[in-house]
């Protein structure tokens, strides 16, 4: 049980408990993690009027609240629900929320998160958006150290945006599809291909759990990547979850994204999340059933010239399950990572 959980009398708690506005509260954090704003729509409150119900759920241990920048995020405290006394209030605001509609409406908060992503991609660059050049030799480079992989069939760029990745992925693996909702994103992409001349890359128009792309797919891809994707996804542990289902079983998920920072500007980038901590790309790895997730931080210089240059990077891998009878030759098991060791 949380520690605030079991401090807090038991009088306490049912006066906490007493209020249907908290019962809903409760029950609508328990589903899904919001922000102070998105609980207000779904509970027809003003936000004011919201913080004021979290701070009691939130000093009783019942809820933890986050700062993203300017907003506060709310959500469950895991341990919470196995006190009886909170289990029975979550089924009556659960039952509240069911009457009124509020459950069904996070629905509509996670198609207006994703919104404002679709609408962001989809407007055309600027005029002079051009195709950069790599630096000299790149490519050669990344074909010879490609030579190393133990498997290098197929990549899968999740989000390619205009191509970027590309520039990595095509000299480095016989195959590789890149993936991409936005028309006006794939049209960049396709000036990067055509003008480098990569002809083992397929262009696709797809959300990525749909059934075209698993098609060409096929049995799994040998590396899943999605570069700077996350913090656009409405729910980023399915991010990952979908990610998982492209890769063949041993094949390594990696996603780059941002640390959690505090830069308010990134979300006219149609940025829902200010990055991530560590612990959370690690709980979105087990989550979506992979194995040995691990986070590193990347260096500044590293992170390119663009608007997020001047955010902190890192970097999330991971592995799809395998099963006995499904190792490959050469194949090891998963080493464990050692206890006390940091990232």
């Amino acid at each position: 049980m949380d520690a605030a959980v079991g401090s807090t009398t038991r009088w306490e708690l049912y006066r906490v408990l007493a209020e249907p506005v908290r019962l809903r509260l409760l029950a609508l954090a328990a589903e899904e993690e919001l922000a102070i704003g998105e609980l207000a729509v779904l509970l027809s409150e003003s936000q004011p009027n919201v913080s004021r119900h979290v701070a009691p759920l939130k000093a009783a241990g019942l809820v933890l609240a986050r700062k993203q920048g300017t907003r506060a995020l709310v959500r469950i405290a895991e341990a919470a629900s196995a006190d009886p006394v909170v289990a029975d209030a979550l089924a009556s605001g659960r039952a509240l929320c069911e009457g009124d509609g509020s459950l069904s409406r996070i629905a509509d908060v996670l198609r207006e998160r994703d919104r404002v992503a679709r609408e962001f991609f989809a407007q055309a660059p600027a005029k002079d958006a051009a195709v950069p050049e790599p630096a000299d030799a790149t490519a050669a480079y990344v074909a010879a150290l490609a030579r190393l992989l133990p498997r290098r069939r197929l990549a899968v760029d999740a989000g390619t945006g205009d191509g970027a990745l590309l520039d990595v992925l095509a000299p480095a693996f016989e195959r590789v599809i890149a993936v991409d909702r936005s028309e006006v994103q794939l049209d960049r992409a396709r000036a990067r291909v055509t003008a480098r001349g990569y002809a083992n890359v397929k262009l696709l128009k797809s959300e990525l759990g749909a059934a075209e792309l698993h098609g060409h797919v096929g049995e799994g891809a040998d590396v899943v990547f999605a570069s700077r994707l996350l913090h656009h996804a409405p729910r980023p542990v399915d991010l990952v979850r979908q990610l998982a289902r492209l890769a063949r079983p041993g094949a390594a998920i990696v996603v780059i994204d941002y640390e959690r920072h505090d830069d308010e500007s990134m979300r006219d980038e149609a940025d829902l999340w200010l990055g991530f901590e560590p612990a959370e790309l690690e709980r979105f790895a087990a989550e979506a059933g992979l194995d040995g997730g691990e986070v590193v931080r990347l260096p500044s210089a590293w992170c390119g010239k663009g608007k997020d240059a001047h955010l902190p990077w890192q970097v999330l891998v991971a592995r799809a399950p395998v099963h006995e009878g499904q190792r490959g030759p050469g194949e090891r098991r998963p080493v464990a990572k050692k206890e006390g060791k940091g990232t």
